[in-house]
């Protein structure tokens, strides 16, 4: 609950003499409980004892992201109930903070393990682990004028027959956005680079990409509006445009997949704060997605936002299952 609006007692805080005559103020009506938009949502704050998924259909392959804030912090929390829970053919770890840490979780599901590290230590980090081969891996941005390695703890490609996965952290615009023009920057050379794989295949693009682009991906719009990273004009327009290139370059569009199948639904973060109570409160974003191009929609079956799966990091993971073969 909020805490009570605190009321001055006016006897025992006033000054001199003749304090008792004065009237007590009358206490002034709060707002009541910040409470989440949709009760029926899990709102945990440890990860749960027990963890189960129903299996993933015949004929269908599915693809996991997580940002897990430092996997050997999430290791002793929970992440590996979560990797066997849900058993994925495919997981997307964002914000590992590390290369392969040999869990054994990890290397007997996973043969093929890519760790991209960030050039500072302990920072940021993109990975993605697959049960499929893939046929090439690319880490880094290639469309910066920076080396590969600089941006390896930021994005990781894998390229299959018909489509590519690519596995992304994002930069943060920072705190009072004194990076929102390297965010910017980046967003510019990523559409590129977006551009540049979709005209040879199918992209499923996935993982923490901090910004939400409208008020039902945020609980606190209008004070973050403009104000906080990832919720800014330029960051907000940058994914637009990343999604919908314009009808004269030929390229195709691609479809955040959860708001596609869930227009109308609000309340489904997958970040929520360890502070201020905002996990018990419903007060989240949603920073992670599934986007893919539009021409392989028809072959996602399911998208979900795994709610419940809260404690081992302070973001929640994401599911999509595609029918067919990557």
């Amino acid at each position: 609950m909020a805490p009570k609006r605190k009321v001055v007692d006016p006897v025992s805080d006033a000054e001199g003499s003749g304090a008792e005559d004065k009237k007590a103020p009358k206490k002034a009506k709060g707002k009541g409980p910040v409470v989440p938009l949709d009760p029926s949502l899990p709102i945990n704050t440890a990860f749960p004892a027990e963890l189960s998924f129903p299996a993933k259909p015949a004929g269908t392959i599915r693809i996991a992201a997580w940002n897990i804030c430092g996997i050997q912090a999430s290791q002793k929390k929970g992440f590996s109930k979560y990797v066997e829970a849900e058993d994925s053919d495919i997981l997307v770890l964002t914000e590992t903070k590390t290369s392969d840490p040999g869990f054994p979780v990890l290397s007997e599901k996973y043969p093929h393990r890519y760790f991209g590290v960030d050039p500072k230590k302990g920072y940021a980090g993109t990975a993605i682990l697959s049960k499929l081969e893939p046929q090439s891996v690319v880490f880094g941005l290639p469309t910066t004028a920076e080396p590969l390695s600089a941006t390896a703890g930021r994005i990781v490609t894998l390229e299959f027959e018909n489509t590519y996965v690519v596995g992304t952290y994002v930069p943060n615009a920072g705190n009072g956005l004194v990076n929102l023009d390297k965010k910017e920057a980046w967003n510019v050379a990523f559409e590129k680079y977006l551009r540049e794989l979709d005209a040879k295949k199918a992209v499923i693009w996935t993982g923490d990409l901090n910004v939400v682009p409208t008020d039902k991906d945020i609980r606190n719009w209008s004070t973050n509006y403009n104000k906080s990273a990832g919720c800014t004009d330029q960051e907000i327009s940058g994914f637009n445009s990343q999604l919908n290139p314009s009808s004269e370059s030929g390229h195709k569009k691609l479809i955040d997949v959860w708001r596609h199948l869930n227009p109308d639904k609000v309340g489904y973060y997958t970040y929520f704060s360890y502070r201020f109570q905002c996990r018990v409160k419903g007060i989240g974003w949603r920073l992670d997605y599934f986007v893919v191009s539009e021409r392989i929609l028809e072959k996602i079956k399911t998208c979900e936002i795994r709610l419940e799966v809260y404690g081992a990091s302070d973001h929640v993971p994401l599911m999509l299952e595609f029918e067919g073969s990557l």
